[in-house]
């Protein structure tokens, strides 16, 4: 996985062997085939930035598939101006290809490029990834103090578990245990901004996870 800004921006981008997710959310599809959901109930985003990270999906996914066609699977989700890119492609430079084109897309602020060198996901996978995605969302219902306050996006490509968003360092843990326990996922990415703030106190809607720390 490469990491690349223009200009450079500090976010956290942790690969563990971990299990990730979000709920209350609305699905999202850029692209075809990753399983995205986005937190909608307080969005600390502006509404200029919303419609600028929604600009940012649909202007790559169309230079995308105008470049590429079908001989790749990739997508592209924006939060605050980061693009994350996710899929398959054919060879290393299809996927440095597809990183300069999201660069170049009018208000793109970083790349995060998760590509795989590999064969596309079948339409299994992709479903599989739908799958964990819900449970991934249906897991964070419980975690009020952690979704009521921020908003985040979810992406499941391959089995993998990207959470993208702007979070405490106390969020950022939270979210990823309380993933762990999600079935089929083999591996959570973190790709947050990190922004100061600490832990609140336990509420009695949190689960005994939260409440721990």
């Amino acid at each position: 996985m490469t990491f690349h800004s223009a200009p450079v921006l500090r976010t956290v981008l942790a690969a563990t062997l971990l299990a990730s997710g979000l709920s209350a959310c609305v699905p999202l599809v850029v692209g075809t085939g990753a399983a995205v959901g986005a937190m909608v109930a307080t969005d600390p985003r502006t509404t200029g930035t919303q419609v600028e990270d929604e600009g940012i999906e649909l202007r790559a996914a169309s230079r995308i598939t105008e470049a590429f066609g079908e001989r790749v699977h990739v997508n592209v989700t924006s939060y605050n101006r980061q693009a994350l890119i996710t899929g398959e492609v054919p060879t290393a430079e299809d996927s440095q290809r597809v990183q300069k084109i999201v660069q170049g897309v009018q208000n793109v602020k970083s790349v995060v490029n998760a590509l795989g060198v590999m064969p596309n996901s079948t339409m299994s996978e992709r479903s599989n990834d739908s799958y964990i995605t819900g449970k991934v969302r249906a897991k964070l219902v419980d975690y009020n103090d952690l979704v009521a306050t921020n908003a985040f996006k979810v992406v499941t490509e391959r089995g993998e578990v990207f959470l993208m968003g702007r979070v405490t360092p106390y969020q950022s843990s939270q979210l990823t245990d309380a993933a762990r326990s999600i079935d089929g996922v083999r591996k959570v990415v973190r790709v947050f901004e990190i922004i100061p703030g600490g832990a609140p106190a336990p509420s009695s809607s949190a689960p005994a996870a939260a409440a721990r720390q």
